[in-house]
């Protein structure tokens, strides 16, 4: 009893149970007093016709008694006749009349203007009761005695407790139906929340094989559906984390091996061939720039992830920049016996970026398309103007990218294909950076035909001051 079951039976259900404990008191206040009313209404009736009983009498005790013993409902009630001082001369019981007893009914009617009044309260006896007096008064305004009728209300008490007990038992009988649905209902949220909880916990020790059964299909189900499909995702980042991680100490020890393997043989004391010792330290230069951008690109997607990264913008010529980025692939594609065609234009505008990282991008997708090329293979690229973009576009012939692989290429640690070197950050890193110079980069790719690259910067408008001082621009929230 704890949780959502225990604040339901505390809020919930303590508020019906005071509603209908209010309800019933309610309800048994409204009985009695429809009870007793109905009483003192056919007192009234009844001592109403003293007044033309009594009219013309010249003896009242006489006519009194007559009435008395004529009177009708002489089991239902008692009658008492009461003489001008007060005092009770004549019953209907025929014992003895009790004058010690108060009247507050007869007081009450000496003073009322209509004659008579009414009273219910106990009796010295400890007999609940109700008791009306009418006042009798000659033509001259004199008072000849009073009628007090007397009528026991026990038979009335107990009528007015059978009825109430019968509704006190409806409203448990309400409370228990309340009680036994709200259960249902509250183990019907209680236990497909208490599985959830216990799947979350095994999702957070990374068993994000665990799925949770759908019970219904409402708020409770979509909620299992997200944790699910949560764990899905959780599952799948998971593995290309690990697949991360396992490209890039394979990208690193590749390097380093050739490092440490040529350092081994240029310190051999028989080594003295000075061109075995020129090849070596090239090798080791170039595996050391390797690693180096193996590390540049991790320090680059941490930048990006943690919101640090910084550019420094500056009107810049984007031909040159994919000149020489082209350039530096070139040699590389050569050994390769893979070609780049590049139709340089004469000019374009003038765009606002960071030179350094533009060409970083251009690097990155042009390095991939030879990756991704077979033997003879062909990357084509060109760079045009279209209304106010810059749009460079890097096409290849090679294996392509699977139509279900292709909407999570850009996606940080992904890749499509794993028999080929790579982080699998890449992309999202240039990505990113196109972003955050207010360009897109897209990807379209048919598998076995080839991938195209689409790469749209904006120009700077012609309007702008010719002078832009440089800047850094921080990344903004992603």
């Amino acid at each position: 009893m704890r949780g959502i079951t225990k604040r339901w039976l505390i809020n919930t259900f303590g508020v019906i149970l005071v509603i209908l404990f209010v309800l019933i008191v309610a309800f048994a206040i409204i009985i009695q007093n429809s009870y007793y009313s109905g009483i003192c209404q056919v007192l009234n009736g009844r001592s109403s016709e003293l007044v033309n009983i009594f009219k013309d009498q010249d003896d009242f005790i006489k006519t009194a008694r007559v009435y008395v013993e004529n009177f009708p409902d002489k089991e239902r009630m008692e009658l008492m006749v009461i003489n001008e001082d007060g005092v009770v001369v004549i019953t209907s019981t025929g014992f003895a009349p009790d004058n010690q007893q108060a009247m507050p009914d007869y007081t009450a009617a000496l003073k009322s203007p209509e004659q008579y009044a009414d009273w219910h309260g106990n009796l010295s006896s400890g007999e609940n009761v109700m008791a009306l007096t009418r006042v009798i008064y000659d033509d001259d305004g004199e008072q000849l005695g009073a009628i007090r009728y007397v009528v026991s209300l026990e038979e009335a008490d107990r009528k007015i407790f059978i009825t109430i007990a019968v509704v006190c038992l409806i409203g448990l009988l309400i409370l228990f139906f309340i009680f036994v649905s709200s259960t249902y209902f509250l183990r019907s949220i209680v236990r497909p929340v208490q599985e959830i909880s216990a799947t979350a916990k095994r999702i957070a020790q990374g068993d994000f094989e665990a799925r949770i059964n759908k019970f219904y299909d409402d708020e409770i189900g979509d909620l299992c559906d997200t944790i699910n499909y949560m764990a899905g995702e959780l599952g799948t980042a998971d593995k290309m984390k690990n697949d991360f991680i396992s490209s890039v100490s394979h990208e690193l020890r590749t390097p380093l091996t050739a490092i440490k393997g040529w350092a081994e043989t240029m310190q051999l004391d028989g080594c003295r061939d000075l061109k075995t010792v020129q090849k070596g330290i090239s090798i080791i230069i170039k595996e050391t720039e390797r690693l180096n951008g193996i590390v540049e690109e991790v320090l680059d997607f941490s930048r990006i992830q943690q919101d640090r990264m910084v550019l420094i913008m500056d009107k810049i010529d984007i031909l040159a920049e994919l000149d020489e980025s082209i350039y530096m692939q070139r040699e590389r594609a050569n050994s390769e016996n893979k070609h780049i065609v590049y139709e340089e234009p004469e000019i374009l505008p003038i765009v606002v970026g960071d030179r350094n990282r533009l060409r970083q991008v251009f690097i990155n997708i042009i390095d991939n398309a030879l990756k991704y090329s077979p033997e003879g293979g062909v990357v084509n690229v060109s760079i045009e103007q279209v209304e106010d973009m810059i749009v460079i576009i890097i096409a290849d012939n090679g294996c392509g990218i699977p139509a279900e692989h292709l909407p999570k290429v850009k996606q940080k640690f992904y890749k499509a294909n794993q028999t080929v070197r790579g982080s699998g950050i890449g992309l999202a890193v240039a990505d990113e950076i196109v972003r955050l110079h207010k360009g897109t980069l897209d990807i379209d790719s048919i598998e076995n035909v080839g991938t195209t690259v689409t790469i749209k910067i904006p120009i700077l408008p012609p309007d702008t001051e010719e002078n832009t001082e440089k800047e850094d621009i921080a990344l903004p929230d992603v």
